[in-house]
């Protein structure tokens, strides 16, 4: 099995083309599928975004309730898709799966787009588009790599695990949903509560409410929105535009 975390598509899209290649079908953690049992020789897959040069806050959840069940020999993979860098997300993983005495095989990284619109533009297609081409040749290299069954770190890029505790909590305070506004674009479609992987947002009077101090901060409502009403730090990510993968729907 292939799991995946993805709120704007990369994640979901990079576990699909890895699981096709394996004959082997993605899943996304939001089905909660903690309970897994791995066979003589099969293999399982952690397709995961990097929030903060960290895991996303869905996957650590899933990660710690996991029930792995495992036969013989096996092939455990964290792949992390990243926009600058993967940051320690793949040592977060083997550090959550050690814990649960599960031993990672292998960690790799994907550059695709980056939807932290505070900081990166996606708001022109042509570039956009050439970073999904780049993306492409990103995850065939990474199908190579899984189907030789390489074992080790092969993250580019990453920070040092060292630096987890201080950028988690930095991290912590920017999760606020004080930070995340809806303008008067919104037409109460409800969508956004719908999708959020957290369920920090309820419609009350026709209108998005955040009803939990923090959320995951994945960006999923502020993407998704067709009016583009959802923004972040007082509209420092309106001029960015919005961001999905053109290959899949989430």
């Amino acid at each position: 099995m292939i799991v995946y975390f993805s709120a704007t598509g990369n994640s979901k899209y990079a576990a699909e083309r890895i699981a096709d290649a394996l004959g082997d079908r993605a899943v996304s953690i939001e089905e909660k599928c903690y309970d897994i049992t791995l066979k003589e020789d099969e293999c399982l897959g952690i397709v995961t975004p990097t929030h903060w040069w960290a895991l996303p806050i869905p996957v650590r959840a899933f990660l710690r309730n996991l029930k792995l069940r495992r036969r013989g020999s096996h092939y455990i993979f964290v792949a992390s898709t990243y926009g600058t860098t993967p940051g320690c997300s793949a040592e977060e993983t083997r550090h959550i799966l050690r814990e649960k005495g599960i031993r990672l095989s292998a960690a790799y990284n994907i550059k695709m787009p980056d939807n932290w619109t505070v900081t990166f533009d996606l708001s022109d297609p042509e570039k956009v588009a050439k970073q999904n081409e780049k993306a492409e040749v990103n995850i065939d290299r990474t199908i190579a790599m899984i189907l030789h069954r390489k074992k080790g770190n092969f993250t580019r890029l990453r920070t040092p695990y060292a630096i987890y505790p201080i950028t988690d909590k930095v991290f912590a305070k920017v999760r606020s949903t004080k930070n995340l506004t809806v303008d008067d674009n919104c037409n109460g479609c409800g969508l956004c509560a719908k999708k959020c992987p957290v369920n920090a947002i309820k419609m009350r009077d026709g209108k998005p409410v955040w009803v939990r101090d923090r959320c995951a901060l994945c960006f999923r409502c502020l993407h998704h929105c067709p009016q583009f009403a959802i923004q972040f730090w007082k509209g420092a990510t309106k001029k960015h535009g919005q961001y999905t993968n053109p290959n899949v729907k989430v």
